[in-house]
């Protein structure tokens, strides 16, 4: 998957609360990272991704430790698109600077702002690397940029320590960023991103942080695994292990499916069913990469739709486009069968806001004015929008001598087909309980989901609003069709990413 693909599933990240954050190495020989979580709000949306061996691999690890009483205070904190996406506080030079990063799966860097960044405005609002204050700074200096979809990141290589926690890696060459060529991170907690893909993705060839973890024999073994918590009553977020896993995470043993490919997290995927039905598309298999960096569960539109479908998910722009129809439509209807001018219709109706060459009555202008200070989920820009399109519709449709009953007919299914920014579609958080299991089939095992754990709860005020977690995306062949199963997915299964063996293994997540 590209770098445009993952930042255009990028859009949204959650607020960090103000706690301090360490990690624990303890006797097992594995290295943890814990995380903590707050609670998401509709602001933060509109900011801005082992079966049978098991025992054969239980004695590679050798004998855990469960204690886990010196974890409290070793938190790391997340990110969000939809509803968590996960990110730590690392530290980079001697005495280290501290910076929250993405610890991302779909990506091979490690970045974070430059003192030197001067004219990206994202810059001033997260931590910024000083190389003149760590004594243990090497210049590289060589000009770099990463691509990111709809736009770039562009900097110079360096070279310093990297503090993860307890554990230190030496020599580390990573990216200060000088410019953002882009919006995505301007509203995000975190500072970077420590990349844990393969070294092939990296621009230049650079060798990730965890690839220097095993060769700098910091750890034991080259594998790593996340377990993500998405209890609401809970602060603890999850926790990503270096070296191993977390027995307490997970039930039963995991199932393995080897790598597809030798330069990305990607494995082959089979049939998605809804409840016990089949979509189709993928029934003689997708790809799928597994990304740390992504919320969401991202996937042909063809399936996607199917599934918003028979959960009740309807996007947001389709909803206030037909609850503008609907409001306004018989008006609409009547002023045309009158004569009146097309383009001063949603001025009079008080959807599009009075201008020079357009006449308002001074009661239409109140409401304008109530409606401006009460606020609205989409402006009265996006009013006057669907308002215009509306009327354009309908007056086509009249051209054609369409009866009243078929041009509201067409209007509604027109407004169905509007594109959805984002790919947000809402759900009626009420009709939760009653809504199908979706389930993933991987390794010719069913993994599936129920409605609570691909639904996204968001809070905005004393409102609860519910988001499908499915959204589309189309990647054509030879890439394609392509799922990315993003955090989602990733807390419902606790999952190893197992390098030494090329493969991905995932278990139900406890």
């Amino acid at each position: 998957m590209s770098m445009g693909i993952k930042f255009l599933l990028l859009a949204i990240c959650i607020w960090s609360l103000p706690d301090s954050l360490v990690s624990t190495n303890s006797s097992d020989g594995l290295f943890r990272i814990a995380l903590k979580k707050r609670s998401l709000d509709l602001k933060d949306i509109n900011a801005a991704r082992i079966t049978s061996r098991e025992d054969l691999l239980r004695r590679d690890l050798g004998h855990y430790n469960s204690n886990f009483n010196d974890l409290e205070a070793n938190i790391v904190y997340l990110k969000n698109y939809f509803d968590t996406q996960y990110y730590g506080e690392i530290g980079i030079g001697t005495p280290w600077q501290s910076f929250t990063v993405v610890f991302d799966t779909g990506s091979s860097h490690l970045w974070v702002p430059s003192s030197k960044c001067i004219f990206s405005i994202a810059c001033y609002l997260h931590s910024k690397y000083r190389a003149r204050l760590s004594s243990t700074y090497t210049k590289i200096g060589k000009h770099c940029k990463i691509p990111y979809g709809s736009g770039y990141i562009s900097g110079f290589f360096s070279q310093d320590d990297v503090r993860v926690g307890d554990l230190l890696v030496r020599n580390q060459v990573f990216s200060e960023v000088t410019g953002e060529g882009f919006f995505t991170f301007l509203g995000t907690e975190f500072d970077g991103i420590l990349g844990l893909g393969f070294r092939e993705m990296a621009v230049g060839l650079v060798t990730p942080v965890w690839y220097n973890m095993f060769e700098q024999h910091r750890i034991s073994q080259k594998m790593f695994s996340f377990w993500l918590n998405r209890d609401p009553t809970s602060r603890l977020g999850g926790e990503v292990v270096f070296g191993g896993l977390d027995w307490r995470h997970f039930r039963g043993d995991h199932t393995y499916v080897p790598l597809t490919r030798n330069d990305y997290w990607q494995i082959e995927m089979g049939d998605i069913l809804i409840e016990n039905e089949s979509t189709g598309l993928c029934k003689y298999g997708c790809a799928a990469i597994i990304d740390s960096g992504t919320s969401l569960l991202a996937g042909p539109t063809a399936v996607v739709a199917q599934i918003n479908h028979a959960i009740g998910a309807a996007g947001f722009i389709n909803m206030e486009c037909k609850s503008v129809a609907l409001k306004y439509g018989n008006m609409i209807w009547e002023y045309l069968i009158e004569g009146i001018r097309p383009e001063i219709i949603c001025v009079d109706l008080g959807l599009c806001i009075y201008n020079e060459t357009r006449r308002v009555s001074p009661n239409i202008a109140s409401m304008v004015q109530n409606q401006t200070q009460e606020g609205s989920s989409v402006g009265e820009s996006a009013f006057c929008t669907f308002c215009e399109m509306i009327v354009f519709w309908v007056q086509v449709q009249l051209k054609q001598q369409k009866a009243q009953e078929k041009v509201y007919k067409y209007v509604d299914e027109l407004c169905e087909m509007l594109p959805n920014p984002l790919g947000k579609s809402f759900i009626n958080c009420d009709k939760m309980a009653a809504m199908p299991y979706i389930s993933l089939t991987i390794g010719n095992k069913s993994f599936p989901l129920s409605p609570e754990q691909y639904t996204l709860v968001v809070e905005e005020g004393h409102t609860t609003v519910c988001l499908s977690g499915f959204v589309p995306l189309d990647v054509p062949t030879p890439q394609g069709p392509l799922w990315v199963l993003g955090d989602i997915f990733l807390a419902a299964y606790h999952t190893v990413f197992d390098f030494a063996n090329m493969r991905v293994g995932f278990a139900k997540a406890a």
